[in-house]
């Protein structure tokens, strides 16, 4: 049987009111994960890797220019290796190439090709598409405060995440 912890309920000892927001935090991962948003967008896109890679294509997009693997791990908060892994997958597929680094001619920077960006931007027209789908009968006002908030929170909560080791304790 699972340990169990104190009793939460809606507003009991919550001062500041996350009890409230974690059910809303619930469904929409639950949506994003069941609906298979990222999967689909590239499918619509026509873009045929899976989702880990795509995220190496769309964070040297949102760089852009090219990375290091360690700059692209951090900004994916995901070990090197995995990264070196899903950057050998796409270059054996001509999607990312790598180059010198103009900075430390030892190093290697990765950019992506042609083809790369052309799929990169495809899957994020396609996927952009559908969020200006939902955000549409939203004012400006509430995209913009929508905008700000999400970004202060993820922000936040990976800052606050990056303290625990491991084991999910405090560090």
């Amino acid at each position: 049987m699972a340990a169990e912890g104190p009793e939460v309920r809606p507003g009991a000892g919550d001062e500041h009111g996350v009890s409230a927001m974690l059910p809303r935090l619930m469904q929409l991962s639950g949506a994003v994960n069941r609906g298979r948003v990222v999967e689909r967008a590239m499918e619509a896109a026509g873009v045929s890797v899976d989702r880990p890679a795509m995220s190496v294509l769309v964070s040297l997009h949102m760089a852009g220019g090219p990375l290091r693997v360690g700059e692209i791990a951090e900004r994916m908060q995901v070990v090197g290796p995995h990264v070196t892994r899903q950057v050998n997958e796409l270059q054996r597929r001509g999607l990312v190439h790598r180059i010198t680094d103009p900075d430390d001619q030892r190093a290697r920077l990765v950019e992506p090709t042609a083809e790369g960006a052309a799929a990169t931007d495809r899957y994020l027209r396609t996927a952009l598409g559908w969020l200006g789908g939902v955000l549409a009968d939203w004012s400006p006002r509430d995209r913009e405060v929508f905008g700000r908030l999400l970004a202060r929170f993820v922000d936040d909560l990976t800052a606050h995440l990056a303290a625990f080791d491991d084991d999910g304790r405090p560090a």
